[in-house]
């Protein structure tokens, strides 16, 4: 008996160590689906692709055109579609749908949309299956990088199809039966002005058809199997046995059907459906495989890689490897195709916060890639994108490309032309753009005044001002870094002050200003909107990233400031909605969260947790920072707080959960926290480990009650990404009551751009 239970302790342990070994068994690619229009548990839908792939592929329950093409309490699937959507709100751009049929012909979304249940759905990062209950139809799909294998089990039936939808908006479909193939491509989009777009793919089937027709709207054209229309489509045919498994192969380009081909080719070649999804699974493994973490519950191990798994998507590559494998790409800034790197799908309002950050730290090489991408952007626009979807997209604020090329240098990114990317910089800085997102909306203002005013009709010009300086403050970082000379980068260095230009000290918050000096009136903090971006002051009074000092000493030393920031948390969550005369999804978000004025659920707000640091109170930081990760996050249909946005808030929880978070991007600097696991080892690109140990970690041990760093005590509350890229041991010792003498100096604080001696 004692044996037998021996064994049982060794196969549960097994088990566990299996589960932690393979780390994609614990995403859930549903987290966050669970959302619609007027509260938002994420805005995700089930990507299902590689790391950074040209493609993505998800099953679609929406409307063709609504961005929530997959919502978890959808009844019925319409259809299986390739995508490039970052968000809901942004849309697709590239897309066409595949969907199986049975009986009579149905190329109408609506007359082929399918029940399912989640009962018969598996979603994996790279597999995808559901039984399509009225179909009889089970689907299975695995992807490569811009390719895809599909596998369709089908009932006994001599009218057995697939239908494949090139969607509106202009789109041409071809069915070549004795290939067994279809090509076609799509022109849809929904954001900015593209020249000579479309995406162009290549469809085979493993099966002879017996039936081919193309379809216009929602009509069958039986005489033609050639077609461009708005709305094209095709539709192929065959008698199927019971059980019988039709594969299909499908690659698609921006560049050429030849390129679509070759991308088939090169990324599938004569590999069958399990080879493809082995292939995937392993490429998932090794990536999420980077960062192991240990001894945390079930809930938590899940959560932290579905976190994880979500941060590895967008930016995706937009490049292609053509017959000479040399890389190309279509351009979305001047239609043309040309050699070099290209990236799109990303808004860097949201993801140079923690995301860019964290590719920095984890992933350098592929966002090395993505700074040649963004050279290339520039070169062929004119401007450093700042939404890219693919191209240009009018859609937020800031200048904030100048905190993800600015970073990524400052933290070691070499090989690529800098020079230029600096230049992109400051003209970035110093123009406006060919839309209000991209370069500088009311530069000239900010430039000659030290603020964008409040009344001359440029909205959200607080929120403006604010991330302009501490973008000032990164061209500044690499200007230096360049060796520019001071009478250049000195400039930015002052204008990175001009966040102080809107501290009113009568409240003790960011405030418009008008464009005589006086105040904006009548001031009300809790006002979404208006002088700030999808929040209010209280959320925007923070964002000084470079310079938490110079915010301390506005407003009047560290107890005010502490105080400050605990008023965030026990203020009422009161809003005024008038600025867009309506509730929005993240006031809603904030409201119901339970935790005062603090909107996790979106970006403005998300590092305020680690500020206390800054003023002496780091434990308050440490406990913030897990309340969060406990309440707002959950593997689960509703598991984030808000959007997800491009795996921002993902990487927020995988920072945070690992102990530390970077407050100022283009510094050198992480701000303390406190780890969620008992252990954590990161394996670096350059071979070195990060081992985070918290041996005594748990639900009631959320405080840091000493740090030690390669085996020496560490005092201060950050932590240098320099001397953590050269591998280290961080011991923390956990503890139920705050150690209220650690980090309460002004030698252990984080920096501050005021503390420089230039």
């Amino acid at each position: 008996m004692k044996r037998i239970f021996t064994l049982c302790l060794f196969l549960i342990s097994h088990l566990l160590f299996a589960q932690i070994a393979e780390p994609e068994e614990l995403v859930n690619p549903l987290m966050g689906t669970l959302s619609k229009v007027s509260l938002s548990n994420g805005n995700t839908y089930p990507a299902i692709g590689l790391p950074w792939g040209m493609n993505l592929w998800s099953p679609q329950t929406g409307k063709m055109g609504d961005g929530w093409m997959y919502t978890y309490d959808a009844d019925k699937i319409r259809g299986f579609k390739q995508t490039h959507q970052p968000s809901p709100w942004m849309n697709d751009y590239g897309q066409f749908a595949i969907m199986p049929t049975v009986g009579k012909i149905k190329i109408n979304q609506d007359d082929r949309a399918s029940w399912f249940s989640h009962k018969s759905e598996v979603a994996k990062p790279y597999y995808y299956s559901v039984y399509l209950a009225d179909a009889d139809v089970t689907t299975e799909l695995a992807p490569s990088e811009r390719a895809a294998i599909f596998q369709f089990t089908f009932p006994e039936s001599d009218s057995s199809f697939i239908v494949i939808d090139a969607i509106d908006k202009g789109s041409y479909v071809k069915v070549i039966p004795e290939e067994n193939k279809i090509i076609g491509y799509s022109t849809r989009y929904r954001r900015g002005s593209l020249t000579n777009f479309k995406n162009y793919f290549v469809i085979y089937l493993s099966k002879a058809f017996t039936m081919a027709h193309t379809w216009r709207g929602n009509v069958l054209v039986k005489d033609s199997l050639e077609l461009y229309a708005n709305h094209a489509g095709g539709v192929v045919g065959f008698k199927t046995t019971r059980g019988e498994k039709i594969q299909m192969r499908v690659a698609s380009s921006f560049i050429s059907f030849e390129q679509a081909e070759l991308n088939l080719q090169r990324e599938l070649g004569k590999d069958d459906f399990e080879t493809v999804k082995t292939k995937g699974k392993a490429i998932w493994n090794k990536t999420l495989g980077k960062i192991q973490v240990e001894d945390g519950s079930d809930a938590q191990l899940r959560t932290f890689y579905s976190c994880l798994y979500r941060t590895l998507f967008f930016p995706q590559k937009l490049y292609e490897v053509d017959a000479a494998g040399k890389i190309m790409h279509y351009s979305p800034y001047n239609g043309k195709i040309l050699p070099g790197y290209m990236f799109g799908g990303t808004g860097f309002w949201d993801t140079f916060r923690a995301l860019y950050p964290f590719l920095n730290l984890m992933y350098p090489a592929i966002n090395k890639e993505m700074q040649e991408g963004l050279l290339n952007a520039y070169l062929e626009g004119g401007f450093l994108p700042e939404w890219s979807s693919p191209g240009y997209a009018d859609i937020m604020i800031g200048n904030n490309s100048a905190s993800v090329v600015a970073e990524a240098y400052l933290k070691g990114a070499r090989g690529y032309d800098i020079e230029k990317l600096y230049e992109a910089l400051v003209h970035g800085a110093n123009h406006e753009g060919p839309v209000s997102a991209v370069g500088r909306k009311g530069v000239q203002y900010y430039n000659e005044l030290g603020y964008v005013p409040y009344d001359v009709k440029i909205n959200e010009n607080a929120a403006r001002t604010l991330e302009y300086a501490y973008d000032d403050f990164a061209i500044y970082q690499l200007g230096k870094a360049l060796n520019k000379p001071k009478t250049e980068i000195e400039v930015y260095a002052k204008r990175s002050m001009n966040y102080k230009n809107l501290f009113d000290k009568k409240t003790g918050l960011m405030r418009g200003k008008n464009k005589d000096g006086s105040f904006q009136s009548p001031f009300n903090p809790f006002k979404w909107g208006d002088a700030f971006t999808e929040g209010n002051s209280w959320h925007y009074t923070w964002s000084v990233f470079h310079d938490v000092q110079g915010l301390i000493d506005l407003m009047g030393g560290e107890n005010k400031f502490v105080s400050k920031l605990d008023s965030v948390f026990t203020l009422p969550p009161k809003f005024d909605d008038t600025y867009y005369g309506g509730v929005i999804h993240e006031i809603r978000e904030m409201q119901i969260a339970n935790m005062g004025q603090y909107a996790h659920g979106n970006q403005p707000i998300q590092h305020m947790i680690y500020l206390y640091n800054y003023a002496g109170a780091p434990w308050m930081t440490q406990y913030w920072a897990r309340e969060t990760m406990n309440r707002m996050y959950a593997a689960t249909p509703d598991g984030y707080c808000g959007d997800e946005d491009n795996g921002q808030t993902s990487a927020w929880y995988i920072f945070s959960a690992l102990g530390f978070y970077p407050v100022c991007p283009a510094s050198d600097q992480y701000v303390l926290g406190a780890p969620l696991f008992k252990k954590a080892t990161l394996t670096l690109e350059n071979g070195k480990q990060i081992i985070v140990n918290a041996a005594n970690n748990g639900e009631q041990n959320r405080f840091v009650d000493e740090l030690k760093l390669n085996g020496k005590t560490y005092t201060k509350n950050w932590l240098s990404h320099a001397e953590l890229m050269k591998g280290a041991v961080l011991n923390f010792s956990m503890s139920a009551k705050p150690n209220i003498k650690r980090g309460t100096t002004a030698d252990a604080y984080p920096y501050s751009f005021s503390n420089e001696k230039r």
